[in-house]
């Protein structure tokens, strides 16, 4: 009876301690959600929009008005291969687009070499780098979208904006990183393949992609099955890089890679891009960190 006794007696102590402490909380997580977030969505917009370390990438990937393409620079980049010496090249980059190319690719078994250039009147978009500037263009709206003068009221309305933007983020860092698979018959009848001049002939194929910090070339020679070839035809699925062996029909004939060719180089300012996402994407789950130290406070109740 009397240890009861003596824990009621001190349970009003406990609960005043346990107030300020409370109140002291209170008053940080307020600061938190009143001063803090906001600075967190500055860093984030400097970093996707103006960070010093990734000007380059940042021009590149913040340009929602039509026809800033034209003040980007050129770049050209050598295709390199640490393999046979195939396939050499130069590739013109202005922003998302490959403006021009300059291939020469030896043809296996013979000393033929063609040469392939992009029509003038063509230009290929890279359609991986235009997704993730969207998906930062779609970031940075949402962190635009609470002002200075905005409160937020609940961690929980905190973590939702970040959610959003680390999605957006994280899908624009995905683009880059994972290149579309496809199946030999869309390389084949893909738009890429009438923008050369002399046009491609009927036995190569080529494709271009994003991978991390590297724009790709990957050349396929392939040869004709004869028709009666049925008994060990197997049709190829998606793919990123397809291997040699490969099968595939195309308009009543079937064929079969013979040589592939895989040349690429490195894009200083995307290698920037992908450090920007990580950045970013460090500095969201910092601030969903913080977050939920208060919030496991709050779900605490010792008394």
């Amino acid at each position: 009876m009397l240890n009861t006794q003596r824990s009621l007696s001190e349970l009003p102590k406990m609960s005043a301690a346990s107030q300020v402490e409370r109140a002291v909380l209170e008053e940080e997580f307020n600061w938190l959600l009143k001063e803090e977030v906001h600075a967190v969505l500055k860093q984030l917009q400097d970093v996707l929009k103006d960070g010093k370390s990734v000007e380059e990438a940042s021009r590149r990937f913040s340009m929602p008005t039509p026809g800033l393409e034209s003040q980007l620079k050129q770049e050209n980049f050598i295709l390199g291969s640490s393999t046979m010496d195939q396939v050499k090249g130069v590739l013109t980059l202005q922003g998302d687009a490959l403006t021009q190319t300059d291939i020469n690719l030896k043809v296996a078994k013979s000393s033929q070499v063609l040469h392939f250039q992009f029509r003038e009147d063509k230009q290929w978009k890279l359609q991986q780098i235009q997704d993730a500037r969207n998906h930062v263009n779609q970031a940075l709206q949402l962190l635009s979208s609470r002002d200075e003068s905005y409160h937020f009221k609940t961690g929980a309305e905190v973590n939702k904006l970040m959610d959003a933007v680390m999605l957006q983020l994280t899908r624009a860092r995905n683009r880059l990183t994972t290149p579309a698979s496809l199946t030999l018959p869309e390389l084949a009848t893909s738009g890429l393949m009438k923008m050369f001049t002399p046009p491609m002939p009927g036995d190569v194929m080529v494709n271009f992609y994003i991978n991390l910090s590297k724009l790709c070339l990957t050349v396929y020679q392939l040869h004709v099955l004869p028709p009666n070839t049925t008994k060990n035809f197997k049709p190829a699925g998606s793919s990123v890089l397809h291997n040699p062996g490969a099968m595939f029909e195309l308009n009543n004939n079937r064929f079969e890679v013979s040589h592939v060719h895989k040349v690429e180089c490195v894009v200083p300012w995307l290698n920037d891009t992908l450090v920007f996402f990580t950045i970013s994407l460090q500095l969201c789950q910092q601030l969903k960190d913080k977050i939920s130290v208060f919030s496991s406070f709050w779900n605490y109740r010792p008394f």
